[in-house]
């Protein structure tokens, strides 16, 4: 197994993807052994069978990709994807709350997704830094540790840019030890990939998997 594939969430969240799209990520991530596959809820149910017995996990999307659904929708669709066998969740919090002031609210929505996961399944919290502000950065990445999160994401890949080294320094001076980051978004290969965690990612999210573990794309691999 190359080094690099227990970082990658495999991910595949175009609305338009297939059920024969999603059985060749589940596929690929058997076979490169990742560390998920990340597809949107409706997909669970097909992804934990195809999956059964591989130790890939499997990864839904909560509230994406605009995080303005309710707190009680987050929570239902939580509840629903850890009924159908998800073991991570990865909920995008509400970006104009965060801008109003509204930082408690912000705090009590994340909160309400993890308790809703109670142990079951990790919560990465998706904050879009491509949306935000340095300042802004650093309180919703603060307000997702004080929840409980697991993990701290940049972003959704459907907005106007992706993961840059310099968001996951500015988290990692946040979270500390107290949680992990998820850099996602526009990692395409090894030597990205690789500088993403030495810089403090604990966990690629990527649709370039394949190219980033066996070096396809002219990086060389890892």
């Amino acid at each position: 197994m190359n080094e690099l594939s227990k970082y990658i969430d495999h991910t595949l969240l175009k609305p338009e993807a297939t059920k024969d799209d999603i059985l060749a990520l589940c596929d690929e991530a058997r076979k490169h052994q990742f560390a998920t596959v990340c597809i949107p809820p409706y997909w669970v149910t097909t992804v934990v069978r195809a999956l059964e017995g591989s130790g890939v996990g499997v990864t839904t999307v909560i509230g994406f990709p605009n995080g303005v659904n309710t707190t009680a929708v987050k929570v239902y669709e939580t509840e629903k994807a850890l009924e159908e066998g998800a073991t991570e969740v990865d909920m995008v919090i509400n970006a104009g709350a965060l801008k109003s002031g509204d930082g408690d609210g912000v705090r009590e929505d994340i909160a309400a997704v993890v308790k809703a996961s109670a142990g079951r399944a990790l919560v990465k919290v998706i904050i879009e830094t491509s949306r935000l502000n340095d300042d802004e950065k650093k309180t919703a990445t603060r307000l997702a540790v004080e929840a409980g999160a697991d993990y701290v994401k940049t972003s959704t890949g459907f907005h106007t840019a992706g993961a840059t080294l310099d968001d996951i320094k500015l988290m990692k001076e946040i979270v500390g030890d107290q949680a992990k980051l998820k850099a996602s978004g526009g990692v395409k290969n090894a030597n990205d990939a690789k500088a993403f965690i030495e810089a403090g990612s604990d966990r690629i999210g990527t649709s370039s998997g394949i190219a980033i573990v066996t070096g396809d794309d002219g990086s060389g691999g890892y």
